[in-house]
């Protein structure tokens, strides 16, 4: 694929066809993506995906087989150095060492990096990240949600254009994920741009302004959460209080929703999808109070990115 500039200009990661093989395993098989700068990009799938080796596609530590892409409007192929230089890679693990302070942490890395006055600009992200207090503290002591905020910081030192978070929160404790989950919601504000993969369905609906659901080796689904969410539609659930109106409930729902009912006769309950947002519980109730159907109870149910990543990736199987 040939981009144009106006294209290039557009998107802070691009890629069409990406392919890479080991051996007899197709890890990725014509991954095409676009993630637009300063946002963040949500790259979600079941095990073995393909969302590790895309992301290392993407920052240069494997060569792809096929395909082409351009990451800060750099090629992939032609220009692996340039696109190192636009971009900072926060794995699963810390890269910090623990031995040294926090402060003397990053001094090293901007020394590393060439960044003009590392003293200054490892003050600044102990500001930024909240770890001055801790900054002369060996990082041994530091806590897992700590070390993460200094691995962000680290990666930070030389102001990456795009920044790849590989599960940037696995085995932290609810205080410490909204800590990172504010750095990064700061540095998208500030104009980076952040690929994201992650188990925790939540971080992505809560950080993503974008999804790409990973399957097989390619990108099956995009959207924003809300985008994705609608292509699953609401979940209603009825429970009347005699066992022979179900039938006829489950008529009623079939009628306001255009979903399939499903009963579940061990509670009385019908329940049905509906992609009608109109749909509202005072007018469900109504609807069944006036065909004279009396309930136990009713509800409406809004989908989640649990559900979209279990309806897609099952869909993606069959």
């Amino acid at each position: 694929m040939r981009y144009g500039p106006a294209m290039t200009s557009t998107y802070a990661v691009l890629s069409e066809g990406l392919e890479k093989r080991f051996g007899e395993v197709h890890a990725v098989r014509g991954l095409d993506l676009a993630v637009a700068p300063g946002t963040v990009c949500g790259i979600l799938g079941p095990n073995g995906a393909g969302k590790t080796t895309a992301v290392r596609l993407l920052t240069t530590l494997l060569r792809p087989d096929a395909g082409s892409a351009r990451v800060a409007g750099r090629d992939l192929v032609r220009e692996p150095e340039a696109v190192r230089r636009a971009i900072a890679v926060t794995g699963q693990y810390a890269s910090v060492d623990g031995d040294l302070t926090g402060r003397q942490n990053l001094r090293l890395f901007a020394r590393l990096h060439r960044v003009r006055g590392p003293a200054e600009r490892a003050a600044e992200l102990l500001d930024r990240f909240g770890l001055t207090e801790a900054a002369d503290r060996a990082v041994s002591t530091y806590s897992g949600g700590m070390r993460r905020r200094l691995d962000l910081a680290a990666s930070m030192v030389r102001r990456p254009g795009i920044l790849f978070l590989d599960e940037p929160t696995t085995g932290l404790d609810p205080a410490s994920r909204n800590l990172i989950w504010d750095a990064v919601r700061d540095l998208t504000a500030d104009g980076t741009t952040v690929l994201l993969t992650t188990q925790y369905l939540e971080e992505a609906d809560r950080l993503a302004h974008d999804i790409a659901l990973v399957d097989k080796g390619r990108v099956a689904h995009t959207g924003s959460p809300a985008q994705l969410k609608a292509l699953i539609g609401a979940h209603v659930e009825i429970v009347v209080a005699d066992a022979d109106l179900l039938v006829k409930a489950a008529g009623i729902l079939d009628h306001l929703t255009g979903g399939q009912p499903s009963f579940d006769h061990d509670r009385n309950a019908v329940g049905a999808v509906t992609r009608d947002s109109t749909l509202t519980l005072p007018r469900l109730v109504r609807e069944l109070d006036a065909a004279g159907v009396p309930l136990l109870d009713a509800s409406i149910r809004p989908p989640t990115l649990d559900d979209v990543f279990l309806r897609l990736t099952k869909e993606c199987a069959v």
